[in-house]
């Protein structure tokens, strides 16, 4: 299990340390860009290859946003199934044993109570807010 961790967390900071090498060579090829421009030479087709090369680049940005969206997007199912595999584990013991469900039932209630509260207690300073900008 540790082994996973650290596997996980040295590919973490893997894509970071890439992620940060992939915007500084963007920024030096931009800065390179912006020099070119400055100076003012070239002919319209060194321009058009100039737009054309920074079209490039960005649909390459695009797309690296695009994976890493669907990085995330795949992080988050996994966790799902994970937390889906936890929650019908803990439904299978505490149809099991009668006790452990009297107690995943009270945290249950205890839970919804506190959301009930939270809710109160926000729609009554909205409102208290409320009477304070109408009377302001």
């Amino acid at each position: 299990m540790i082994e996973v961790q650290e596997f996980y967390r040295l590919r973490s900071s893997l894509k970071a340390k890439q992620e940060h090498a992939s915007l500084l060579e963007d920024f030096r090829e931009f800065d390179r860009t912006r020099l070119d421009l400055e100076d003012g030479v070239g002919s319209p087709e060194q321009a058009l290859l100039k737009e054309h090369t920074t079209i490039n680049r960005s649909t390459g940005q695009m797309d690296s946003v695009i994976s890493q969206a669907q990085a995330t997007l795949g992080a988050l199912v996994f966790q799902r199934s994970t937390f889906g595999g936890i929650n019908s584990k803990l439904s299978n013991v505490s149809s099991r044993l009668p006790s452990v469900n009297q107690i995943l039932s009270s945290i249950k209630r205890k839970k919804s109570m506190d959301t009930i509260i939270l809710a109160l207690v926000a729609s009554v300073c909205t409102f208290l807010i409320f009477i304070y900008w109408v009377t302001k």
